[in-house]
């Protein structure tokens, strides 16, 4: 199959399902357009193995809390397997309510339902208000829902989900904004097929996971070097197992900025050199539309300047 050239050309979107998830969400609030098809996934890697094979034109996955972090089953994903590249990120405030089927009680609740990154968001509240409760995981907050929903016995009393999941479910809530942070916020990001380039905004990112060629003393600041001499902020960076070996890591990272602009370019060269594999997983318009800021010597004119003036001394 074709893979898509352009984000105009993808019609078929799959997400972390079911229906009721921030994921969807997220896509509700990426693409509102008539006539495109939204197919749910079990998980994470189910989605991005159906974009690999050519069953969908992009799919929107978790990939980072301002509470708990990265998403590990996404960055894992992204890692490995056939490339695939970020065409844009959306950013969702994070709500739950506790719910439950019609009839329970919160002092009939012993085992809570939800996905692990839901269940480290609502800790205190659930220490504070259902100290015995035992957390049952489940691999998205709307699959706790959606089996309570459904007729037959569950492993569960309640559930943690989006307010939207419950209602779809018609089910009891229970308790409403059980976060132990209310700024928490999800970042998602949709994953296509290599293709076109998002042209730069000027308010962009770009994603990488790097490779070392060796484990050593002052490796991982011999490739932070590559980003720091060159002014280029990151916004994230997380290691992450490679699975070869104990001690084995990879780096998965963001950046202020587009692979088109010259200071994003002559990192992603530096680490080139220094690298045993760098793994270009897309640059994108931010969600929140931030300006990177740039140190003096460090514009694209700078750099530009700087490779005329080496070009008239070759010459």
């Amino acid at each position: 199959m074709t893979p898509p050239r352009t984000p105009d050309e993808l019609h078929r979107f799959g997400y972390l399902g079911p229906r009721g998830t921030f994921t969807q969400m997220a896509l509700d609030a990426w693409d509102a357009a008539e006539g495109r098809e939204h197919v749910p996934f079990g998980s994470v890697d189910a989605a991005l193995a159906a974009l690999r094979a050519g069953d969908i034109d992009a799919a929107m996955v978790p990939i980072e809390n301002s509470v708990e972090g990265g998403v590990s089953a996404t960055l894992d994903a992204l890692a490995t397997g056939d490339p695939l590249v970020v065409v844009g990120e959306v950013l969702v405030p994070i709500t739950f309510v506790l719910c439950a089927r019609e009839g329970t009680t919160l002092e009939e609740v012993r085992a809570v339902g939800t996905h692990s990154h839901a269940w480290a968001q609502v800790r205190a509240w659930m220490g504070a208000h259902l100290p015995d409760a035992v957390y049952v995981p489940t691999l998205s907050t709307a699959a706790s829902a959606t089996a309570l929903g459904a007729p037959g016995e569950v492993m569960f009393d309640a559930g943690v989900c989006a307010p939207v999941a419950a209602a779809n479910e018609g089910l009891t809530v229970l308790a409403s904004d059980i976060g132990d942070n209310r700024a928490a916020v999800t970042r998602f990001v949709l994953v296509s097929r290599p293709g076109t380039l998002p042209a730069p905004t000027g308010a962009d990112k770009t994603t990488v996971v790097l490779f070392q060629k060796e484990d050593h003393a002052g490796g991982l600041l011999e490739l932070l070097e590559q980003f720091a001499v060159r002014g280029v902020n990151m916004t994230r960076l997380e290691s992450r197992p490679t699975g070869e070996a104990m001690g084995s890591y990879c780096f998965s990272i963001d950046v202020e900025g587009h692979v088109l602009d010259e200071r994003v370019g002559e990192t992603l060269m530096g680490l080139r050199r220094v690298c045993a594999e760098v793994r270009f997983l897309g640059s994108y318009p931010r969600a929140d539309g931030g300006l990177p800021g740039t140190r003096p010597g460090t514009s694209d004119d700078d750099f530009r300047a700087a490779r005329a003036w080496l070009a008239d001394l070759r010459a």
